[in-house]
């Protein structure tokens, strides 16, 4: 082969790139280059255990170049100049002689990387503080050290004709049930598309049913949450470049759970889930039902209450309906921009608009007192269930539409669709109502009641899995227990 023409070839595919290193080198007396791209390698270990060890060679056969370098990936011998360009453009280092086909391929990768840390929207008061970082080997390493078994196995694949994306499916083989696993590898193998820049691009390949609200594909950043789903029977899928793990199947119930939740007394725990519970609710449908009752069923109010309304909203120049539309309209505005803006910037625009804007409009009488502090009640009970929160703000704008038309009746009737959809919805072969529609008593010891961990000796029956024990009661623990109880009695 020769090697003038080829280095010739490799620019021109390249563009003539300006980051694409060519170094020459003279190997016992045969000309040879390196091919890599600088901002992908460690310069120091390319120097020190390649180049200076293969410059001392006294011939270049295969075995002796093998030998004489020292790095942990092995050495790859590749032949057809477009997979090599391949593992060019992964980071390796391609190493090209005259007179030879193809070339070897060392691994000398290096890029710049953040370091582990507690990740900015899962943070904890109790329990580990790692999170996932941008470097999916570096994801699949914090995974496999809380999973120390044979079984935890690692998948990989590459999605994205132009990114080449990394893609690790997760899972732990006598725990998650085979057709799951199957079903993942299925959908993610016929992923055909140009890059694969975060993880969010594989849910809507993933999901049951693309067209629905609710996400049926659940998304962590930290690895011990990850570690207990997979200890659970679901599968993780982790990509390149992305903090964020993909966890499959998921139910509705995981919203309100955190991780956290484990770490505290059961008592707590439940107090706090329903308190989740009624902040969605009070999300979803307070702001409909201050419009319906305003609108029409204004009777069910108590007197005293009622005349407070009128004398707060008595001037207004808008309707209840538009009033309560604006407002919600304004707050979600608010809050997009106090997310893009610099974080300081975006806490004084938090204060101006929710304080001054907010405080300046009810004086001037274009809103009303009460419109602004159910939309506050309504987008702090919000956050109360992070993940959905973009699907709780289009559905409460639905309900204060719906109860414009039909009032109280038309927030049941809205309610009774939504009801009837969640429980059609599945993922991954799992209701996403479980445990409660269809009802699995066994599973409802980590409902909105958290029963204790002794308790939970079978894995979810809602999740398909191969073994459902995942803890053995020995008598010392029976006995330990039933002591327990009869001190209760």
């Amino acid at each position: 082969m020769n090697l003038k023409s080829t280095i010739k070839k490799l620019k021109r595919d390249f563009g003539e790139s300006v980051d694409l290193s060519f170094r020459e080198a003279c190997l016992a007396e045969r000309k040879a280059v390196f091919v890599n791209f600088e901002g992908l390698i460690d310069k120091e270990l390319l120097e020190s255990n390649v180049i200076k060890p293969l410059a001392a060679l006294t011939d270049t056969s295969e075995e002796s170049i093998k030998n004489a370098v020292y790095i942990s990936t092995p050495i790859k011998r590749e032949r057809t100049l477009s997979e090599i360009e391949k593992n060019i453009c992964e980071g390796d280092t391609a190493l090209f002689l005259e007179g030879e086909e193809g070339a070897y391929l060392l691994s000398a990768k290096k890029w710049e990387r953040r370091s582990v840390e507690e990740p900015p929207t899962s943070s904890v008061i109790k329990g580990p503080r790692e999170g996932f970082t941008e470097d999916v080997t570096v994801n699949a390493a914090l995974l496999r050290r809380r999973l120390k078994n044979k079984s935890f196995v690692i998948k990989e694949m590459t999605i994205g004709k132009y990114s080449r994306s990394k893609v690790l499916v997760c899972y732990l083989s006598d725990v998650a049930a085979k057709k799951t696993v199957d079903l993942v590898n299925e959908r993610l193998s016929h992923i055909d598309i140009d890059g694969v820049i975060d993880s969010s691009y594989l849910t809507k390949f993933l999901e049951d049913d693309p067209a629905s609200l609710f996400p049926q594909v659940g998304t962590l950043e930290k690895p011990d949450v990850v570690a207990a789903k997979l200890l659970e029977g679901r599968v993780a899928i982790l990509s390149d470049g992305s903090p964020i793990a993909l966890t499959v199947p998921h139910v509705l119930l995981e919203s309100f759970q955190d991780s956290q939740d484990y770490f505290k007394r059961n008592t707590r725990v439940t107090v706090t889930r329903f308190l989740r519970l009624f902040g969605a609710i009070i999300a979803l449908f307070l702001p409909a039902a201050f419009v319906a009752v305003q609108e029409f069923q204004y009777q069910v109010l108590p007197l005293k209450f009622l005349i407070t309304i009128i004398n707060s909203t008595n001037g207004t120049p808008l309707s209840p309906t538009l009033e309560m539309l604006l407002v919600l309209i304004i707050f979600d505005i608010l809050n997009e921009a106090s997310v893009r803006m610099p974080r300081y910037v975006g806490m004084a625009l938090s204060i101006v608009g929710a304080i001054v804007l907010g405080e300046t409009a009810v004086s001037a009488g274009l809103l009303s007192s009460p419109a602004v502090l159910v939309t506050a009640l309504s987008s702090i009970g919000l956050y109360l269930v992070p993940d959905d929160v973009g699907t709780y703000s289009i559905l409460r704008l639905v309900f204060v539409a719906t109860a414009a038309l039909l009032g109280l009746l038309g927030i049941l009737f809205a309610v009774l669709l939504l009801v009837g959809h969640l429980t059609t919805l599945q993922s991954f072969g799992s209701n996403y109502m479980s445990p409660y529609a269809p009802l699995i008593n066994r599973d409802l010891k980590d409902g909105f009641v958290k029963r204790e961990l002794t308790e939970m000796q079978n894995r979810p029956e809602g999740i398909a899995n191969q073994n459902p024990v995942r803890l053995k009661k020995d008598e010392f623990l029976r006995a330990h227990l039933q002591e327990e109880d009869s001190d209760e009695k």
